[in-house]
């Protein structure tokens, strides 16, 4: 796995990373906004996929998103709806059950990571930052796009 750069874990703490917690269990969210107490961290909740989008609308841009996999909708059609914004978040999906196939799955249809629940902190916060740092990567390039079109053009 990469290293976060020590300019990486500058820019981190000089800044508040917005984190959507997606959970029908206000526990889960209580358990992550505990441990994930430093300053650089936001958390937001949604009990489900309609109000994950809408607090995603609303929010722009969240870069993460942490999502529980037994929703009463599911992390497949919130993965989905996600793809068709403009700032598409990084999603993580969360379970107790992290099983190869739940692996597979996500991965396969465009997850960021799997991670296992009780959360780990070391391993929450790792792919936390390396799921923002692949935003801003995501950012950078797509701002520069139209510039490199034109030039293209020109």
């Amino acid at each position: 796995m990469p290293k976060l750069s020590r300019q990486s874990k500058l820019d981190t703490a000089c800044q508040t990373i917005p984190v959507l917690s997606v959970s029908p269990t206000q526990s889960d969210h209580t358990t992550l906004e505990c441990l994930l107490l430093q300053p650089e961290w936001r958390v937001h909740r949604a009990d489900g996929v309609m109000s994950a989008l809408t607090l995603l609308r609303q929010l722009t841009p969240v870069p993460v998103v942490l999502c529980e996999d037994f929703l009463p909708d599911s992390w497949q059609d919130l993965l989905a709806q996600t793809a068709l914004l403009p700032d598409q978040p990084s999603i993580i999906v969360t379970s107790r059950l992290a099983d190869d196939y739940l692996w597979a799955e996500a991965l396969n249809l465009g997850a960021y990571d799997v991670l296992a629940k009780p959360f780990d902190i070391a391993e929450l916060t790792r792919s936390l930052r390396l799921a923002w740092l692949r935003s801003q990567r995501q950012r950078v390039a797509d701002d520069a796009l139209p510039k490199v079109m034109k030039m293209a053009r020109a």
